[in-house]
C-alpha cells in the first residue's frame, strides 16, 4: 500500500530530471551569495552572547536588583536557544525562623445575628427605599411644575404676539382710512374746481 504522501514509482525518475536541471542551473554567483549569507547569518548569531555579556558588564545593579526581588524563589535555566530561552522557577518553603509578611488569613467567623439586627437593618432598608422614592417624587413634582411653566410662558407670549399684532393691523387700517378720506376729499375738491 502507498500513503497519500508517497510519490508514484514511475515519478521518481522524474523527480530526479528536475532536480538535476535546477542545480545545474543554479549558477556560482547565486551559490556564493547564499554561502555569504549563511556565513553572515552565523556570524550574528555567535555575536548575540557576546552582546548580552557586554550588557550585564554595563549594567551589573540592574541584573542584581531583578535577582534580589526573588529571593524566595529559586530560577534555574533549562535550555538556551536562539529563539530564547526556559527557565524552571521553583518556590522555596519559608525557614522556620522568617518572621516575613505572609500569613495565612482565616475566614472571618460568622456573628450571631440577633433579631434586633435583623430589625434595624430591615428599618434602614425601609428608610432608603422611602428616601428613594421622596428623590423620585420630587423629581417628577419638579418636572411637572418646568413643564407647566414653560407652557404658560408659551402661552402669554402667543397671547401677547396676538395682541401686538392685532394692534399694529388696527393702526394700519386706521391710517389707510385716512389716507384714504383724504384722496376722496382731494378728488372732490378738484372736481368742484373745474
Amino acid at each position: 500500500r502507498r500513503s497519500a504522501d508517497s510519490v508514484p514509482y514511475r515519478a521518481v525518475p522524474i523527480l530526479h530530471a528536475v532536480r538535476n536541471y535546477i542545480s545545474s542551473r543554479l549558477t556560482a554567483t547565486t551559490t556564493a551569495a547564499m554561502a555569504k549569507t549563511a556565513v553572515a547569518y552565523k556570524e550574528k548569531m555567535l555575536e548575540l552572547p557576546l552582546v548580552s555579556f557586554i550588557c550585564s558588564c554595563l549594567y551589573p545593579e540592574a541584573r542584581n536588583k531583578i535577582m534580589g526581588e526573588f529571593e524566595d524563589m529559586k530560577v534555574t535555566p533549562i535550555n538556551k536557544r536562539s529563539s530564547g530561552q526556559a527557565f524552571e522557577v521553583i518556590l522555596k518553603t519559608p525557614s522556620p525562623t522568617y518572621e516575613g509578611g505572609y500569613s495565612i488569613t482565616s475566614p472571618p467567623k460568622k456573628r450571631d445575628v440577633s433579631l434586633e439586627d435583623i430589625q434595624k437593618k430591615l428599618e434602614a432598608a425601609e428608610d432608603r427605599r422611602r428616601s428613594q422614592e421622596a428623590q423620585v417624587l420630587k423629581a417628577l413634582a419638579e418636572k411637572r411644575e418646568h413643564e407647566r411653566d414653560v407652557l404658560l410662558k408659551a402661552m402669554e407670549e402667543n397671547s401677547n404676539f396676538s395682541k401686538m399684532a392685532e394692534e399694529k393691523l388696527n393702526i394700519k387700517m386706521e391710517h389707510i382710512s385716512k389716507n384714504r378720506e383724504a384722496l376722496l376729499t382731494a378728488m372732490l375738491e378738484r372736481l368742484q374746481e373745474k
